[in-house]
């Protein structure tokens, strides 16, 4: 248990020349909401693959590096390591152990996932052994937030602004977010009105009351005038949804 930790802590590839190993286990689900009103949420893995793979999940608050054994959650997954034969599935519970949360706004974890393949039956010594790990967040929402409608209001609530960067090279995105909930971005931009772009490509996260900052690629120079942000925003069933807003210079 202890190699595997390690492994997913330092995403270790085992050296060899085998030939290329492919993440085969997967999360129904690109990320996990958990109401406050809830004791437990199921979460659904499948094995996709032709091989069975040894998996390992656990939950952080954000460091990636932080090890298993070390980190402390207000929640249980069980089972927290298990085998998954090819074609099968698994169901991991997250149980909430009911220590105090916010109530006034969502606490975002993350859920790891290490999958180990079996070395090869062929016999050959030298092979590619890798550690294939997946993160996806964990919102835990209060009940009284627990509203859809809210939910979907909250991206158009956010506030944008358009600054220059630390190095006066090129333009950012600044996002002020007075909202209870996480808002994620798959990618998001801006429209100038000479038609000149810049985007961001790379995506990224503002939390509840708090501000976020995504550098700009093609944002050298913006001339004077409105400026239109364009963004994409990830709903909880991990769909895109196109957004619009005009940006503060």
């Amino acid at each position: 248990m202890k190699k595997i930790m390690k492994s997913a802590i330092v995403a270790t590839t085992v050296l060899a020349v085998h030939g290329a190993v492919m993440a085969s286990v997967v999360i129904s689900g690109t990320r996990v909401v958990f109401p406050s009103n809830e004791k437990e949420v199921t979460i659904r893995l499948s094995n996709e693959g032709q091989q069975p793979g040894l998996v390992q999940v656990w939950l952080d608050e954000g460091d990636v590096q932080a090890a298993p054994e070390q980190i402390k959650v207000p929640f249980v997954l069980t089972p927290p390591m298990f085998r998954i034969e090819p074609g099968k599935g698994q169901t991991i519970r997250m149980l909430y152990n009911q220590s105090p949360l916010p109530q006034d706004r969502e606490s975002v974890y993350w859920l790891n996932m290490l999958e180990v393949p079996p070395k090869p039956e062929d016999g050959d010594a030298n092979y590619i052994q890798m550690a294939f790990r997946t993160r996806i967040k964990v919102f835990f929402r209060p009940k009284a937030l627990n509203l859809q409608e809210k939910v979907q209001e909250a991206a158009g609530q956010l506030k944008w602004s358009l600054a220059r960067t630390a190095d006066g090279k090129s333009y950012a995105l600044e996002v002020s977010n007075p909202t209870p909930y996480h808002v994620s971005f798959m990618h998001l931009g801006v429209d100038a009105p000479n038609g000149k772009n810049a985007v961001n490509e790379d995506g990224g996260m503002v939390e509840p009351g708090k501000s976020a900052s995504f550098a700009l690629q093609g944002g050298e120079s913006l001339p004077a005038g409105p400026v239109k942000v364009k963004y994409t925003w990830l709903n909880d069933y991990g769909a895109g949804v196109e957004g619009e807003a005009q940006a503060v210079k």
